[in-house]
C-alpha cells in the first residue's frame, strides 16, 4: 500500500458550535497553500516550522479577508501524518471552516477521504497499527455518541412541543437513524476481538504437572534461558512471564508451577495462582508428559481448563509413547494434540518459525 503524494485538507475539529475550529492540510503543497491563502500579521515571509502565526486567510479571487487566523506549518517527517502539515485555526462557525476549506481545495487540495490523516501517518510509520487503530476506535466511539444525542434530540423536542407549531425535521427518518447506528455498532463489536488482539496482545498460561517441562517449553519458545530447568520436580514455585512476537501479535506467556497434591505451603500458594491465571489467560498450553501414563493431576489441569481456549502439547514426542491419541480423544475430545519435544524442539520450531534455546545435544548428536 503505497502514500499518495497529493495533498489533502479537511475540517479536523467535531461539528457544532465551538469557540475555534481548525482546518488541517496534509502534503507536499501544504506550505504553498499556506503561501497562497495566508497573509501574515507580521508581514513575514520566512515561515518557521512549529511556529504559530497570526494573520488573515485571504481569497485570492477577491482579495477579501475569509477570517483572522492563527496557523502553523509543520515540515516533514515531524508531523501527525509524516508530511508537511498545515494547521489553520479559525473561528469556529462552521461557515467560516466550510469556505476556509473550499479556498485550501481551489488552491490545490483535494477533500480528505475518511480517517485518511490517520492513514497517512500510519503508512509513513508515525503511528504503529494499534496506535491508528485506537484513534479509529476514538473517532468511531465519538461519532456514534454525537449520532445518539442528536436522535434523543429531535425525539424529545417532538414529545416537549407537540401542541406548538415547530416542525423538528418532519423529512428525517429516526428509525433509519437508530438502525444506521446499531449497524455502527455492530462493527465494531464484530472486530473487537481482533483489533484487541494486536492492541493488547495474547495472555497465554502453561500449566501442567510438575517436571512434565513447562519451563523448558518456556525457554524453547522464548529463545534464551529464562526458567531454571532440573528434574527435581516443583522447582518452579512462582509463576515466570515474558513476551514474545508471533506473526506481529505480542504474546505474554506464563510458566506457572506444577500443580499435585502438597502439603507445603509455599507450593500450594504457587498451585492456586496456576488456577488464577488460567482463568483470566486468553488461552492454555496445557502439558502432558507422552512417556508416562495419564495420572490425577493431568485430569485436574484438563477438567479445570475444559471451558477455556487450549492447545494440548504431548510433550517428550522423543521418548517412547505411553499414551495415545486415541486415549488422549477420549478424555478430551475435539480437541487435536500437538506432539513436541520442548528439549530438543521437534514440533515447535517449525510449528511457530521463531529461535529457540536449547543447553540440549543436536538431534544428530542424540543418544
Amino acid at each position: 500500500m503505497l502514500v499518495k503524494d497529493d495533498t489533502i485538507a479537511a475540517i479536523a475539529t467535531p461539528h457544532g458550535v465551538g469557540g475555534i475550529g481548525i482546518v488541517r492540510v496534509s502534503g507536499p503543497d501544504a506550505e504553498e497553500i499556506c503561501r497562497i491563502l495566508f497573509k501574515p500579521a507580521a508581514g513575514t515571509d520566512s515561515l518557521k516550522t512549529h511556529h504559530l502565526y497570526h494573520g488573515d486567510i485571504i481569497s485570492p479571487e477577491t482579495g477579501s479577508i475569509i477570517d483572522e487566523v492563527l496557523l502553523a506549518l509543520m515540515r516533514k517527517p515531524h508531523s501527525y501524518t509524516g508530511e508537511d502539515t498545515l494547521e489553520i485555526n479559525c473561528h469556529g462557525g462552521h461557515l467560516i471552516l466550510q469556505t476556509v476549506l473550499d479556498e485550501v481545495i481551489k488552491a490545490g487540495a483535494r477533500p480528505a477521504e475518511p480517517g485518511e490523516f490517520t492513514k497517512r501517518a500510519y503508512l509513513n510509520g508515525r503511528l504503529d497499527l494499534s496506535q491508528a487503530e485506537a484513534v479509529m476506535d476514538l473517532i468511531t466511539a465519538q461519532s456514534i455518541r454525537s449520532s445518539l444525542i442528536e436522535i434523543l434530540t429531535v425525539l424529545e423536542s417532538s414529545i416537549d412541543f407537540t401542541e406548538e407549531d415547530i416542525s423538528s425535521k418532519p423529512h428525517r427518518n429516526i428509525s433509519k437513524d437508530v438502525e444506521d447506528v446499531i449497524i455502527s455498532i455492530n462493527d465494531i463489536l464484530s472486530t473487537y476481538k481482533e483489533g484487541r488482539l494486536f492492541r493488547d496482545g495474547l495472555n497465554v498460561v502453561i500449566t501442567g504437572k510438575p517436571n512434565v517441562g513447562k519451563s523448558s517449553l518456556l525457554n524453547r519458545l522464548l529463545g534464551e534461558r529464562r526458567a531454571i530447568v532440573t528434574s527435581i520436580p516443583g522447582t518452579t514455585r512462582d509463576f515466570i512471564e515474558e513476551t514474545i512476537n508471533i506473526g506481529g501479535i505480542p504474546v505474554k506467556l506464563t510458566d506457572t508451577a506444577g500443580v499435585r497434591k502438597s502439603a507445603e505451603t509455599i507450593e500450594k500458594e504457587g498451585i492456586e495462582f496456576v488456577w488464577e491465571k488460567a482463568l483470566a489467560a486468553d488461552m492454555v498450553i496445557i502439558l502432558i508428559d507422552g512417556n508416562t501414563r495419564f495420572t490425577d493431576e493431568d485430569f485436574e489441569v484438563i477438567n479445570r481448563n475444559r471451558n477455556k481456549r487450549i492447545v494440548l502439547a504431548i510433550n517428550k514426542s522423543d521418548l517412547p509413547h505411553k499414551i495415545t491419541n486415541a486415549e488422549i480423544n477420549d478424555i478430551i475430545p475435539d480437541v487435536e494434540p500437538l506432539w513436541i519435544s520442548a528439549k530438543y524442539g521437534d514440533g515447535i520450531r517449525g510449528t511457530y518459525g521463531i529461535g529457540y534455546y536449547t543447553d540440549q545435544p543436536s538431534p544428530q548428536e542424540r543418544p
